[in-house]
């Protein structure tokens, strides 16, 4: 009884306690930590399901998201009161998301307006091919210089303005003034304080820059961007810091996370600031790789802002309150890491679980010669190319699928390579080590190829909810909330595991060649969209010339055959 009665009391003197709400491309989760230690107490994680209703079309409904919100708060809140920790003691909540994902909803009845169009879809090519025919010398970084991106399929402007395009009931609502744009920040942000009563419709500076309608200079939205893409700006939500009350949490009496209505919403940074800041990178020069759906390198570049000569994006990685100065970022982006494992086990079949993925490819140690470059959705940094497609080349007979899920891994440490590569030119300061983060870094194997591949150390922190942890950090430092101290001094000592390259960099080298060499294949794959035969289905015979050429070849073959027989 008196080792219970004690560790209950230990419980109580637990002091101020910060929640974050981990909105990501597969899954939703909610974290609470001790604000005074980074503990992490207790959370809830809910899987969310992707719709690819087209080839290349990734969707979500945003109600679902929603819904996972509500599960994972109800179900950590339980959690806590089980580990008999007053959920009073939680004093800020903080918000980090999927990037680019758009969502456009009716501010009247608060119903979305179409499912969320995913950051990886590719349902934009033509519209971004468009955009790019009509700017000077078809050049795809004409926006670069307010922006920090090239044109591409990624970003939210895009997206929008195939919405306010396809779907009648966007294009309703944006004429009739009920339209309300936002990311799935804003989306949550509004529905969680209020919605259609009273909902505050804001973003930050970092979801912000990635729309291609926020100038990273002056730190708004832009009239000239939103004429460009010709989008109204009232539709867009307010630009604020990434660290101050946005508003209070209204959520049903009734149930257990109830008890969190009235605690305010003080922080909002998109997933891969949330995981800089984080990882502590506060430093200009630091950097962060997070394994997640995509792979994404951020390194801190300080105060202003650095435009890429080798296809990095510019970025805003935090703004930690409202008077406090920008800090900007060099990013890489990978569309395809995680969501290869995903591949692999729902498409072809060849492993259960993600877990297996790490033993399938052990067991074989290699790849034997199989170099695997998984543009699903067209390469993202540095080419910013979506002609690319998926391939898979150095096949022999002996390849088998434990050499192939080898391949995939590699893939991933390959696209890092090719990142931090773009980086060290960049910054002329080569990287002398690499901080991970991220649900793939479970991986031990993937963790030491990674290594392998880059020729220095990878450092992984023991607590790997990175991304939630800089959510909380930066709702719980905000003003009037001050529960978090973000002074270097203060801040908690990391535990962290490094892995070490292990093998000669010769090797390295000649590997990451031949995956250059698979990624030149993988290239303009996709030229133009083809003609349909109006069953949905691709003819031969679209093309005018093909058709006579086949229709031509075929004759020349039966008359061939024809007068082989009668010799």
């Amino acid at each position: 009884m008196n080792s219970r009665m004690a560790a209950s009391s230990s419980r109580v003197m637990l002091g101020p306690l910060v929640a974050a709400i981990d909105q990501g491309t597969s899954s939703t989760r909610f974290l609470v930590f001790n604000a005074k230690t980074a503990e992490l107490l207790s959370h809830h994680q809910v899987e969310i399901n992707q719709s690819f209703p087209k080839e290349g079309w990734v969707e979500e409904d945003p109600k679902e998201i929603l819904q996972s919100v509500y599960e994972c708060m109800e179900r950590t809140c339980e959690k806590l009161t089980q580990l008999n920790i007053d959920i009073s003691n939680i004093k800020a909540i903080g918000v980090t998301n999927q990037r680019e994902t758009t969502l456009v909803w009716d501010k009247e009845t608060g119903e979305p307006l179409y499912n969320a169009i995913v950051w990886l879809d590719l349902r934009t090519q033509s519209t971004v091919e468009r955009l790019i025919n009509k700017t000077p010398g078809r050049n795809k970084n004409h926006l670069k210089h307010k922006t920090g991106l090239p044109i591409s399929t990624y970003f939210s402007a895009v997206k929008l303005r195939w919405l306010m395009d396809n779907v009648d009931e966007v294009a309703e609502a944006v004429l009739t003034h009920r339209a309300m744009f936002g990311t799935v920040d804003s989306w949550l942000i509004w529905c969680l304080t209020g919605g259609k009563s009273g909902g505050v419709h804001c973003t930050d500076v970092t979801n912000a820059s990635r729309t291609m309608l926020f100038n990273i200079h002056t730190l708004d939205w832009d009239p000239e961007l939103c004429k460009y893409f010709d989008i109204p700006m009232e539709i867009l939500p307010k630009v604020r810091s990434s660290s101050e009350i946005y508003g209070l949490m209204k959520i049903c009496s009734s149930l257990k996370s109830g008890s969190l209505s009235g605690i305010p919403i003080s922080g909002c940074l998109g997933d891969q600031s949330a995981a800089l800041v984080g990882q502590m990178c506060f430093q200009e020069g630091q950097a962060k790789n997070t394994y997640g759906t995509g792979c994404f390198l951020l390194r801190n570049t300080g105060a202003k802002p650095v435009m890429s000569d080798h296809g990095l994006l510019t970025t805003v990685a935090y703004k930690l309150g409202r008077d406090k100065p920008a800090c900007y970022a060099l990013e890489g982006s990978v569309a395809i890491a995680g969501a290869v494992v995903r591949w692999l086990k729902d498409n072809l079949g060849i492993i259960q679980t993600s877990t297996e993925l790490e033993k399938l490819a052990a067991s074989v140690g290699t790849s034997y010669g199989c170099y695997f470059v998984p543009a699903f959705s067209g390469l993202y940094a540095p080419y910013w190319e979506p002609s690319a497609r998926g391939i898979i080349c150095g096949l022999t007979q002996f390849t088998n699928k434990s050499h192939l899920a080898f391949a995939a891994l590699e893939a991933v440490c390959f696209q890092t390579r090719e990142i931090l590569d773009a980086m060290n030119q960049d910054s002329g300061i080569p990287l002398t080590q690499l901080q991970v983060d991220g649900g793939m870094t479970s991986n031990r194997l993937l963790m030491q190829l990674q290594a392998d591949i880059l020729c220095i150390p990878v450092v992984k922190p023991s607590m790997p909810e990175t991304t939630a942890l800089g959510a909380a950090m930066a709702a719980g430092a905000a003003e009037g909330v001050s529960v978090w101290s973000l002074r270097p001094e203060d801040l908690s000592e990391v535990t962290s595991e490094k892995f070490e390259p292990q093998i000669n960099p010769e090797e390295s080298e000649f590997r990451y060649a031949r995956w250059k060499k698979a990624v030149q294949r993988a290239m303009n794959w996709e030229t133009t969209e083809p003609i349909s035969n109006g069953n949905g289905e691709t003819s031969i015979f679209s093309s005018v010339p093909l058709g006579f050429y086949i229709l031509g070849s075929m004759l020349m073959l039966i008359g061939a055959k024809y007068i082989a027989g009668h010799r």
